[in-house]
């Protein structure tokens, strides 16, 4: 595999657009790998969420937005990786290390990538794959890694400043910082828009102050672990 420009982590099929897509823009060659992008039975009914958006059933859901997916990604000239693990809507969610261990088969592979992983913020599937991105952290931490705040879960009051006391009590030293390539420019801002309009089954469903959240500036921060020794095995459970 050609090395790519960045490996992006997304917890649903829309994560990394909505919350990386202008660094992506700015970063041609990016490879997105969702965590939770698995089929679900194919007797499953749709439920609310996707029942809203005009499904019949959980699994003709995913197969819509993985074609969303690979159409949306192919504007920012990025490549898709799903991972068989459903999201929690469909009742099974992974466990922390067995995503974790999934997550390092891919990264291995690619050792000299940056990483850019969800914050966790607000909702239980950004904080599951959140916290086995910080088990992987811990075995990877000399490559860049940077955690970006999840697109539209930030807009959650409080949720990033219980996030980022979190990861404070757990021993990490959390900084706003900026990817190297990061360039926000009207080329880029256009990109990643027509990229989000492409996930035609989720897009509609939000309303205004979350479709505007997608337009705001993308913030990234980097951690780096303070008194190594004492704080090093609460850092995941922390982070779950």
């Amino acid at each position: 595999m050609r090395k790519p420009s960045a490996l992006v982590i997304s917890p649903h099929l829309d994560d990394a657009v909505f919350s990386c897509g202008e660094l992506m823009a700015a970063l041609p060659g990016a490879l997105v790998i969702t965590a939770l992008a698995g089929l679900p039975p194919v007797a499953m009914s749709a439920p609310p969420w996707d029942a809203t958006a005009g499904f019949a059933s959980a699994r003709q859901a995913v197969l819509a937005r993985r074609e969303e997916d690979r159409i949306g990604l192919a504007m920012l000239e990025a490549q898709p990786l799903w991972l068989d693990y459903l999201d929690g809507q469909y009742g099974t969610s992974p466990s922390q290390a067995a995503l974790a261990e999934a997550l390092s088969a891919v990264l291995l592979t690619l050792t000299d990538s940056l990483v850019l992983a969800p914050a966790g913020l607000h909702h239980s599937d950004h904080g599951i794959v959140h916290a086995a991105c910080a088990v992987v952290w811990e075995r990877d931490s000399a490559r860049p890694w940077f955690f970006y705040e999840d697109a539209i879960h930030r807009r959650t009051p409080g949720a990033l400043d219980r996030q980022l006391a979190t990861w404070n009590d757990a021993g990490i030293v959390a900084t706003l910082a900026a990817p190297s390539g990061l360039r926000s420019l009207p080329v880029t801002k256009l990109r990643k828009a027509r990229a989000v309009a492409a996930y035609a089954s989720q897009y509609p469903l939000f309303g205004g102050e979350q479709l505007a959240d997608l337009t705001a500036p993308e913030r990234y921060w980097q951690w780096e672990r303070r008194h190594w020794a004492t704080a090093r095995a609460s850092v995941t459970t922390a982070c779950a």
